[in-house]
């Protein structure tokens, strides 16, 4: 009698754990649908409204600004981004050799470039501060 018992509970338990994983599987793959058409359906929005905001951002760096006379000695006279004023200003920094050897982040100014900075040793960071003020 008690083989008979026990299989009964067998055959019981299976039976209740059966439909509670078919349940949680249903409930799992309605759900997992559910969340990947909402995410699909999302994505292609934060694109479009992130290449707004970049475009936006980046059409005034790209705005041609005149420079002043003397930072017109080094880079033209004639309008010029923001950016292309900064690359041109690096490649005279370079050409020239005027970074301190003990310090790389030192720009030593020469003849063209005092004037410009203001001072004879401006810092990196410090040269786009005063490169702003010589743009308009």
């Amino acid at each position: 009698m008690a083989a008979k018992s026990t299989a009964k509970s067998k055959s019981k338990t299976a039976a209740k754990k059966s439909p509670s994983k078919s349940s949680a599987s249903k409930g799992k793959t309605s759900s997992s649908r559910a969340t990947a058409s909402k995410s699909s359906a999302k994505a292609p929005a934060k694109k479009s409204s992130g290449r707004s905001a970049a475009a936006k951002s980046n059409s005034g760096l790209m705005k041609p600004l005149q420079p002043s006379r003397e930072l017109a000695q080094v880079v033209g006279d004639k309008p010029l981004p923001r950016t292309e004023a900064v690359s041109k200003i690096w490649t005279h920094i370079k050409k020239h050799n005027l970074q301190n050897p003990q310090n790389r982040r030192e720009i030593l100014a020469d003849d063209k470039l005092e004037p410009v900075f203001g001072k004879k040793k401006v810092t990196m960071f410090e040269m786009n501060k005063l490169l702003a003020g010589h743009l308009k």
